[in-house]
C-alpha cells in the first residue's frame, strides 16, 4: 500500500478542490459552471452576515464575479443548476438531478428525512396533494403567497404549508423555481424549472447513483477516509461503504496510508500529482474543503468551530469567522460582518494561527479583505478588533 506525507495529501485536497489555478480575467458561465462540478456543489445557509454561504466558494477559487451570473445559472433559462438536499440543501449541477431521485423516492416513504416530516407525510397526504395541486394550477409560488389560502379544509396554517412544500421537495415533486425577497424559496414543478433532457435522462439503480455520489465526492477531495466520501453527500453507512468498495475493485479508488491519519485513506484516480499550491481565499464556514471539522482538522490542523450559536461572552473567534487560507496553510481567521448601511466590510476579530508570521499574513489578508469589500460592493474594510495582528491588518491596508 502506498503512504503518503500529511502534506501530500493536503496539497492533492486543495488541488482537488480549485485552489493553487490563477484566477481568470472574467467569470463567466463557462467558469462558474466548471467550478460546480468539478467540487460537486455549493452549499446553501440563509445566514447574510457578509455575504450568503453559496455565493463565497466560486468567488474563493476564481476571484471577484458578478453575483447575478450565479442567480442566473441557478434562476432561470438555461438552467445550469438546481437546488436539493445533498451536503445539506445544495446548488448542484442540473445534470446530477438524476443521481438524486433514489432519496426523492425514499423521502416518498418517508425514509431519510426527519422524523416529524415523515410523519406529516404519512398522515396529510390529502393536504399535501392540496398544496401540489395549487402549485401545479398557480406555481411558481412561494409559501407565504400560498399562506391564508382558503382550501376546502378550511384556512390554510402557514406552518402546515410549509411542512406540506417541505415534504413535496424532499420528494422531488416540487422544486425550486427561483429566490424570492428576503431570499424565500419560490417553489414549481420540476417539469417548468428543469431542462427537458434532464428530464428525460433515465433514472439510475439506486446503488449506481450512490456509487456515481461517492465517485464524485472523490473526485472533489482527491483523498478521503471512507466517512469523508460519505458525508460529502450525506449518504448513510450502509449505502456508501458498499460502493467504496466497489469503487476500489474498479480501479476509481486506491487505499493508501497517509502518515498521521488514524483510517485508512482513498485517492481517487484522477487526484493531481501533489505540488506546491499558492493559494489567497478567504473560506466560508461552508466551503466544502473545511465543512467537514474532523477533516479541516486532520489534514490542516485547523480545530474551527461556527459559533453562531454560542453566547456572545464565549466566543473564541466571532460570531461569523471566515478561515483565511494562504498557500498551503489556514494561516488565519476572520469575524466578517458587511455594514451595508455605512458601505464598509468589517472585521470584527482577527487571529493568526500559531508559526504563521504576522507581517506577511496581514499583507496577504488585507489584500484579500480589500477584494471582497469591492467585490460586495462596499466602500472599504474597517478592523475593529485589536491586537498585535489586528495592528497588522489595518497597517496593511492603509497600504493598499
Amino acid at each position: 500500500m502506498q503512504t503518503l506525507t500529511n502534506l501530500q495529501a493536503r496539497r492533492i485536497a486543495l488541488l482537488a478542490q480549485g485552489f493553487g489555478d490563477p484566477e481568470p480575467k472574467e467569470v463567466g458561465r463557462a467558469q462558474l459552471l466548471k467550478t460546480l462540478r468539478r467540487i460537486g456543489l455549493f452549499q446553501i445557509d440563509s445566514v447574510n452576515v457578509a455575504v450568503r454561504a453559496h455565493y463565497m466558494p466560486l468567488y474563493s477559487r476564481m476571484g471577484a464575479y458578478r453575483q447575478e451570473l450565479l442567480e442566473r445559472v441557478s434562476g432561470r433559462r438555461p438552467r445550469g443548476a438546481f437546488e436539493y438536499w445533498a451536503h445539506e440543501a445544495s446548488l448542484l449541477p442540473v445534470e446530477d438531478q438524476p443521481l438524486f431521485r433514489w432519496r426523492m423516492e425514499r423521502a416518498r416513504r418517508g425514509v431519510g428525512i426527519y422524523s416529524g416530516l415523515a410523519r406529516f407525510g404519512r398522515e396529510k397526504q390529502a393536504f399535501i396533494r392540496s398544496v401540489l395541486d395549487r402549485v401545479a394550477d398557480d406555481g411558481p409560488l412561494t409559501c407565504s403567497a400560498i399562506e391564508g389560502h382558503k382550501g376546502q379544509a378550511g384556512w390554510w396554517e402557514w406552518s402546515d404549508a410549509k411542512r406540506a412544500l417541505e415534504w413535496l421537495f424532499w420528494a422531488g415533486l416540487v422544486t425550486t423555481h427561483s429566490r424570492g425577497a428576503n431570499f424565500e424559496r419560490v417553489y414549481d414543478l420540476p417539469e417548468r424549472v428543469l431542462p427537458e433532457r434532464v428530464l428525460d435522462a433515465p433514472t439510475p439503480h439506486e446503488a449506481d447513483a450512490q456509487r456515481m455520489l461517492v465517485a464524485n465526492a472523490a473526485r472533489a477531495l482527491g483523498i478521503a477516509t471512507q466517512s469523508d466520501l460519505r458525508d460529502y453527500y450525506r449518504l448513510a453507512p450502509a449505502d456508501a461503504y458498499p460502493r467504496i468498495n466497489e469503487l476500489v475493485e474498479d480501479g476509481v479508488l486506491e487505499p493508501v496510508a497517509v502518515r498521521g491519519w488514524r483510517n485508512i485513506a482513498y485517492l481517487h484516480r484522477d487526484a493531481r500529482k501533489p505540488r506546491p499550491v499558492r493559494a489567497s481565499a478567504l473560506l466560508a464556514p461552508f466551503d466544502p474543503l473545511i465543512w467537514e471539522r474532523t477533516r479541516a482538522e486532520r489534514i490542516f490542523g485547523f480545530r474551527y468551530r461556527i459559533e453562531i450559536y454560542t453566547p456572545a461572552h464565549k466566543r473564541q473567534h466571532g460570531y461569523y469567522v471566515y478561515p483565511f487560507l494562504l498557500g498551503e496553510k489556514l494561516a488565519a481567521r476572520v469575524d466578517l460582518k458587511a455594514d451595508r448601511k455605512a458601505g464598509m466590510l468589517l472585521v470584527q476579530n482577527a487571529t493568526l494561527e500559531e508559526a504563521q508570521a504576522s507581517g506577511e499574513t496581514a499583507h496577504a489578508l488585507a489584500a484579500r479583505l480589500s477584494n471582497m469589500a469591492s467585490w460586495l460592493g462596499l466602500n472599504g474594510v474597517i478592523v475593529r478588533s485589536e491586537g498585535y495582528f489586528s495592528a497588522d491588518v489595518t497597517r496593511s491596508l492603509s497600504q493598499t
